[in-house]
């Protein structure tokens, strides 16, 4: 009986080993295929890349409020709850949508800046899907990301940004909203430094 325990407990020592071995090996296979450079591996990037998307299903960016929130209800992979899920965000002046989700998608962000969408952000579920999927298939459709380390990978154009985040969010971004939005908080931050001067100068 002795004999019979310990040689099942050297078995599931062995199963154990042997699982987590091939876990370690699936990582460590992705992080080479991902951070080599694309010269001295295959590519499987197209030679005529398509133009990153703006639209994920039928939520895209540059969508109004109220449309979205209509795409959302409509959307099986969405469980959308209407304005519960909606929140405004006064010192950024911009409105927050989020909603849970079915199947490959856990969690779903919109960021919408007068009244329209300009980041859309979708935590994928990682038991369905891993991140070298998930990035291989964007690279076969859009190419070479322009930008990637051990956290993200990064594909843009003149007016979308693509990434993919670690460990699993894809998340898609207006530039040209983007950019104005950053021009905009460094004229306030020089405005608000220049009114320090003129107050420290009056004392």
């Amino acid at each position: 009986m002795f004999q019979s325990d310990n040689l099942l407990m050297k078995s599931l020592i062995l199963i154990v080993f042997c699982v987590g071995f091939f876990a370690i090996s699936l990582a460590a296979q992705e992080a080479i295929e991902i951070l080599i450079p694309s010269q001295e591996r295959v590519s499987i990037a197209p030679e005529n890349p398509e133009a990153l998307p703006r639209q994920f299903r039928e939520l895209g960016l540059g969508m109004g409020l109220d449309d979205l929130k209509e795409a959302l209800i409509q959307d099986e992979l969405f469980t959308f709850r209407g304005d519960r899920d909606v929140s405004f965000l006064p010192i950024l002046e911009q409105t927050l949508v989020e909603s849970t989700g079915f199947s490959f998608i856990r969690r779903a962000f919109f960021q919408l800046v007068e009244g329209s969408v300009f980041v859309m952000s979708f935590t994928l579920d990682t038991r369905l899907l891993d991140h070298y999927s998930v990035y291989t298939s964007l690279v076969r459709r859009y190419g070479e990301p322009q930008s990637i380390n051990p956290q993200e990978a990064i594909w843009e154009s003149d007016t979308t940004r693509l990434s993919i985040e670690r460990p699993l969010t894809l998340k898609y971004l207006d530039r040209q909203v983007f950019d104005n939005l950053i021009d905009e908080s460094r004229t306030q931050d020089s405005r608000q430094i220049l009114m320090r001067e003129e107050f420290l100068r009056g004392l």
